[in-house]
């Protein structure tokens, strides 16, 4: 049985599709208008029309302001503007957009303001404010205010500010401010204020304020302030303040402040200041608080209470003014405090040794004793 197609539509679709078919890169703009001045309905290439607009493909679009539906994305030197519903069977696009895009893809030049929604993917050249979906990803060159969700990824050559979200990444060229949730992991070139969770990794370039999880690890180049958690690692080039979670070590280039736990080790290169707890070892070049470890911890200064069942280090001409319980206490500079182990050695003691064997090399008399060893 034959489908006969009613005349009328093949009249309309005729006079829709042949002026971009005809005339793939026309000069001047090809299309009907049955309107009053710039109100009513426009079929192809109107330039200007208040109402809805019916094309193949834009490229002489002035402005719309209504609906604007096309079976494709505009021409690369296009430069229209709709305001209103653009609508793509299956792509749509122009150079700016406010309102509602819908379709398979949705292009946008420069900015964009609206609800987007392209099946598969959604493109800005300019900002994007409000929210974008896109099947496969969303993508802009610069800043993203709102909430983008890209079915693999998103992306921003700029700043986001608001909800990112990508089943594989997230990421931005600049700094980022929000929640940001990558399946793989998510970054920034910049800094990072908000939550981000990364289900490999997160990182940033600059500071990182707020919460930031990775499956494996997470991490700043500056400073990094809030809560921290990795499966495997966390750490920052700079200074550290607030709780960090790592599945194997927790590290800082400058100081720590807070709480930190790492499943091997917590280390820092300036002061670990607050409560550190590693599986196999702290260590940093002036502890200030509680340090615990389960084999060993060392410094070239401690102010408070170690405990490292094996072994306790304060580095040549370094001090402990505090507590330390060790099997060996190995204190090669001064101690002001107590030293309880098994085998206690200090160069200068001013304070309590409790031990099997106690050594104090500075002392006139009585240097090793069993027990206990003092001096003032």
């Amino acid at each position: 049985m034959r489908t006969r197609v009613p005349l009328a539509t093949a009249l309309f679709f005729l006079v829709l599709l042949l002026p971009s078919l005809l005339y793939p890169r026309p000069v001047l703009a090809q299309g009907v208008k049955i309107a009053a001045g710039d109100v009513g309905l426009g079929i192809g290439d109107v330039p200007r029309l208040d109402g809805l607009r019916l094309n193949f493909r834009d490229r002489e679009l002035a402005l719309v302001r209504g609906i604007n539906a096309t079976i494709w994305s505009p021409y690369d030197d296009a430069d229209g503007v709709v305001k209103g519903l653009a609508l793509g069977v299956p792509l749509t696009g122009a150079a700016e957009l406010s309102g509602i895009a819908l379709g398979a893809g949705v292009d946008v030049k420069r900015d964009f303001k609206g609800i987007a929604a392209g099946a598969i993917g959604f493109g800005a050249g300019g900002d994007v404010s409000g929210i974008a979906l896109g099947g496969v990803g969303v993508g802009t060159a610069h800043d993203i205010t709102g909430i983008v969700i890209g079915g693999v990824g998103a992306g921003s050559g700029g700043n986001i500010d608001g909800v990112a979200v990508g089943g594989v990444g997230v990421g931005a060229q600049g700094d980022i401010r929000g929640v940001f949730l990558g399946g793989v992991g998510a970054g920034a070139g910049g800094s990072m204020k908000g939550i981000a969770v990364g289900g490999v990794g997160f990182g940033v370039s600059g500071d990182l304020t707020g919460v930031a999880i990775g499956g494996i690890g997470a991490g700043a180049g500056g400073d990094l302030t809030g809560l921290g958690i990795g499966g495997v690692g966390i750490g920052a080039n700079g200074n550290v303040k607030g709780i960090l979670i790592g599945g194997v070590g927790v590290g800082a280039g400058g100081d720590v402040t807070g709480l930190t736990i790492g499943g091997i080790g917590v280390g820092s290169g300036g002061e670990l200041k607050g409560l550190a707890i590693g599986g196999v070892g702290v260590g940093a070049r002036r502890i200030t608080g509680v340090a615990l470890s389960g084999f060993g911890a060392g410094g070239e200064e401690v102010h408070g209470l170690v405990i490292a069942p094996a072994y306790f280090k304060i580095e040549e001409g370094g001090l402990l003014r505090g507590v330390s319980v060790a099997a060996w206490n190995d204190i090669r500079g001064a101690q002001f405090g107590v030293s309880i182990g098994l085998l206690n050695i200090t160069d200068e003691l001013h304070g309590l040794q409790i031990g099997v064997i106690n050594i104090a090399r500075n002392k006139d008399s009585f240097r090793v004793l069993p027990i206990l060893n003092y001096n003032r």
